[in-house]
């Protein structure tokens, strides 16, 4: 990846969650230029690299909260539920 990511970019996709602030994982894929599966495949694979409780995923009623509240395409498209870190 040649382009730095910029804070403000960072910033826009913090969500407040069970009292912290997260970031989804397809936010995560998005600042990476990745796929959200891409994202997801690295974290199962290196489970060694994230400290317990980095990556939660959401329940039934976070999602529909998220998905209603920001009204994010991403969220309608998607067939499982987003995990955070």
């Amino acid at each position: 990846m040649t382009d730095i990511i910029k804070f403000n970019n960072v910033e826009n996709k913090v969500i407040t969650l069970r009292n912290q602030q997260v970031i989804l994982d397809s936010d995560v894929a998005e600042l990476y230029d990745v796929k959200t599966k891409e994202i997801n495949q690295a974290v199962k694979n290196n489970p060694d690299k994230f400290p317990e409780g980095y990556i939660f995923q959401l329940d039934d009623t976070e999602f529909n909260i998220l998905r209603s509240k920001f009204l994010t395409t991403n969220l309608s498209k998607t067939r499982f539920l987003p995990k955070r870190s």
